[in-house]
């Protein structure tokens, strides 16, 4: 037996292959480099950043309209050159060459009120006419004129809307960062799938090396008659299957670096090794806290109080667009004419215009009733929505406590079980070439040993994929301390 155990052992050490031949032009990558990685310069990131861009700038076209506005209009010049048909005294119609030309410029300033809808204007108008057949030339205009336009019973659009547009305009911000946070959670997902993939061919070229030299050493067994053929023939079909296991980690590898890559934007042609993140964050997680940062630093919660405005808002609209339409004008300021412009400037008159609109329902067979109660039922049914979307809101962000603690635990447990599974494996294999087990228990050995090492890669994956979705889902970065999203103007 002693002489069998040290020719099976020596055979061993002349054919055992390396695991994993290492790629001198390789490069390793750590989880938190591919995500870093993933957030300057992924394609998903500049979609991220041309949104929130393009939010910030419907923002700026907002707060324009409460900004005064100055226009210059006018029309310089308006010439009409042709013969109009004039009726004479005896009735008859005579044809008289027209040529005349009309020059109107007006300087307009004008400032909306939110609160109240209502339009203030300053205006300067200068008319010229040219009659160029009499050789004759007018001036006529408003050197300055101011005026008001207020609707009344009505629905005020920009009163609304100053209330709603500063809640989607924080809102958007806030869902910039969680696509950032979106971006690390598929960044660390695509990382897992490679070092999976590395892991798998790791292993399979580590069995194909281990399955190889049972097999030589079993055959050399078989010609000595210690061992029988079904033996020799299953060790033999173990070997093609770690063959084919080597091919297809190798293509899987392949695979999932190219998805990596382009999903990340890297385009190196060099291959790339990934370091296994098993260096686990020490910190505990307060679900009281969670749940905190995340009402009040994700979107969800501004949504809410959002879609409970545009709700009102709703009403609001009916209540206003019930049929009764009030509308005020009115102008006050100088006019002049004259046959020099610095004339309209000399002992301009007064001008002054009132004007007083209405339009009322006398009977509309209760249209104006029906769409506020629609609108007020509405209102009711956003309400009960968003309380209990907030109510699973906060069971989510507690699930997800939970679970990322259980993670935690778990990750501990899979590295033991892996360390056992790979120890029992080698006891196994020593204990085979020296015959005291037989090829089943070999197998079962080696299958426990693949399976725990994928468990305990699997169990990283989902810890590092629940401690990203917690960042997302808080906006909160437990590890430093801090919320993630910073509101910056």
């Amino acid at each position: 037996m002693n002489k069998t155990y040290w020719l099976s052992f020596f055979l061993l050490l002349l054919t055992l292959k390396p695991a994993v031949a290492q790629d001198s032009l390789a490069r390793q990558y750590d989880l938190f480099e591919i995500v870093d990685i993933a957030l300057g310069r992924s394609p998903d990131a500049l979609l991220a950043e041309t949104r929130r861009e393009n939010r910030y700038w419907q923002w700026r076209a907002f707060r324009s309209n409460y900004m005064p506005r100055v226009v210059l209009r006018g029309t310089l010049p308006d010439f009409n050159r042709e013969n109009d048909a004039v009726q004479q005294e005896d009735g008859t119609i005579e044809f008289r060459p027209v040529s005349q030309s009309f020059s109107e410029i007006e300087l307009n300033a004008s400032q909306r009120i939110g609160y109240t809808g209502t339009l203030l204007f300053l205006s300067s108008t200068v008319q010229r006419f040219d009659d160029f057949e009499r050789e004759t030339l007018r001036f006529s205009g408003d050197p300055v004129s101011i005026g008001i336009s207020q609707e009344l019973f009505q629905y005020n659009e920009l009163k609304w809307d100053r209330l709603i547009e500063p809640l989607e305009y924080e809102e958007s911000k806030k869902e910039y960062t969680e696509d950032v946070e979106q971006i690390a959670i598929e960044a660390s997902e695509d990382y897992f799938n490679v070092l999976t993939a590395q892991v798998s061919l790791a292993v399979a070229t580590k069995n194909l090396a281990n399955a190889d030299t049972i097999y030589q050493i079993a055959e050399g067994r078989y010609n000595l008659g210690t061992i029988a053929e079904n033996q020799l023939l299953q060790l033999e079909l173990n070997l093609m299957e770690a063959r084919q296991d080597v091919a297809q980690a190798e293509l899987d590898l392949e695979t999932s670096t190219l998805e990596l890559k382009s999903f990340i934007g890297l385009n190196e042609n060099t291959s790339i090794v990934l370091a296994l993140p098993d260096d686990i964050p020490d910190f505990k997680v307060d679900t009281e806290i969670a749940i905190q940062e995340a009402f009040k630093n994700r979107s969800d919660a501004v949504a809410f109080e959002r879609r409970l405005r545009e709700a009102e808002s709703g009403v609001a609209r009916a209540r206003g667009d019930n049929g009764l339409n009030v509308n005020l004008f009115a102008t006050y300021g100088l006019t002049n004419r004259s046959e020099q412009l610095n004339g309209l400037y000399d002992n301009p008159e007064n001008q002054s215009r009132v004007r007083i609109g209405f339009d009322i329902p006398v009977l509309d067979w209760g249209r104006a009733k029906s769409r506020i109660k629609q609108a007020e039922a509405i209102y009711q049914l956003e309400q009960y929505t968003v309380e209990q979307e907030k109510v699973n809101f906060e069971q989510r962000v507690f699930t997800q406590v939970r679970t990322f603690d259980m993670l935690r635990n778990q990750i501990e447990i899979a590295a033991t079980a892996d360390d056992i599974a790979n120890r029992s494996y080698e006891i196994a294999k020593q204990r085979y070439l020296i015959g005291k087990v037989d090829i089943t228990d070999l197998n079962q050995a080696l299958a426990k040993k693949d399976d725990a090492r994928q468990r305990y890669i699997q169990s990283l994956n989902d810890f590092w994929q629940a401690y990203y979705t917690l960042r997302q889902l808080t906006l909160y970065d437990f590890a430093r301390n801090e919320p993630l999203y910073v509101d910056q103007q």
